[in-house]
């Protein structure tokens, strides 16, 4: 496993890591996330990421669990959690990033994953109701108080990023250093675009999710949504579209010499696609079976084979042109 720092912080992440997102309580119980969790962490696998809102509350619960049956030294690992969505629905308690609902965010995490501190809390998304510095001051205190050491945004334009860094700047407080964004082979417009300036001039930190575009880049939906998959999940019926288009179907069998000319698998291969992107701190995975955690770790022995050949076939097959004057 290789490790890159978390932006310009002095941390360093596995440049794999592993997420609860849809898995944790709604397909796997404590004892498989232990499980797979163990399986990550032999494979050099140091951060955990996890959010609120994930099985509303009950994924913190169980990744708690794990950790307290794992009984892992404090320092070898890193765990996240984020904050917008909320977990029940007074006026000041949910789609919101006002103070009083991210210290009783902090408060109630702590307590569901059993642990003194987290190490990256996230503003889960955006807030147009609450003014910037609310937000900014209040994560700072957090972090003040020991509660968390790095605080960061996901799915926050670059201006907004930009305005909190400001803020910060202004004030001496703690400065959000990672963003958390959608990213992978079909989701690329704001990674390569909107962020890239912007991840070069604040050396910004990344941690990005849906690598696999919620499972379409494995292939496994090629002949349909299998039961087992989080396709077939109550709940995730938003999915389904996506997951059955078949011009998104089309490329994804287009993509099948290539991973064979490389020796891996389709899944493989979009990890360490987005693993050539500078700007990427670290690419969360997620499984529901140990051996999809031990399979998606392998990604990082293929990295080094996706030449700039490569990486042209691909942008090919996904219609995308790069510009002569793009640095």
């Amino acid at each position: 496993m290789k490790y890159r720092h978390l932006g310009k912080t002095g941390i360093r992440v596995s440049e794999l890591s592993f997420g609860s997102w849809v898995t944790f309580h709604n397909q796997a119980d404590v004892k498989l996330a232990q499980n797979m969790m163990a399986a990550a962490y032999d494979e050099g696998v140091n951060f955990f990421d996890n959010a609120e809102v994930y099985a509303g509350g009950k994924s913190e619960q169980v990744m708690g669990d794990a950790l307290k049956k794992l009984k892992w030294r404090r320092g070898s690992y890193l765990v996240s959690t984020k904050f917008f969505w909320g977990l029940h629905d007074g006026i000041n308690e949910k789609n919101t990033l006002n103070r009083k609902r991210l210290i009783e965010g902090i408060n109630g995490s702590l307590e569901r994953l059993q642990l003194d501190y987290v190490d990256l809390i996230y503003c889960h998304r955006p807030d147009a109701t609450t003014p910037i510095e609310e937000t900014v001051w209040a994560m700072h205190n957090i972090i003040e108080w020991g509660k968390a050491m790095y605080w960061g945004t996901s799915e926050w334009s670059a201006a907004e990023i930009t305005q909190a860094i400001e803020i910060a700047e202004r004030h001496h407080l703690h400065k959000p250093v990672v963003e958390q964004p959608q990213y992978n082979m079909f989701e690329r417009k704001r990674m390569e675009g909107e962020y890239a300036r912007f991840y070069k001039d604040y050396n910004y930190g990344s941690t990005i999710w849906s690598p696999l575009a919620s499972g379409l880049l494995s292939g496994k939906y090629q002949k349909g949504i299998p039961a087992d998959s989080r396709g077939a999940l109550k709940g995730y019926d938003w999915l389904k579209d996506s997951l059955t288009n078949k011009e998104k179907l089309a490329k994804v069998a287009a993509l099948e010499p290539i991973a064979q000319e490389l020796g891996c698998k389709l899944s493989q291969l979009a990890l360490a696609w987005c693993l050539k992107n500078p700007f990427v701190s670290t690419v969360i995975t997620g499984a529901s079976r140990v051996e999809q955690v031990t399979e998606n770790m392998k990604a990082s022995e293929v990295v080094d084979k996706i030449t700039p050949e490569i990486m042209e076939k691909i942008d090919v097959i996904f219609g995308v042109k790069k510009d002569e004057d793009d640095d």
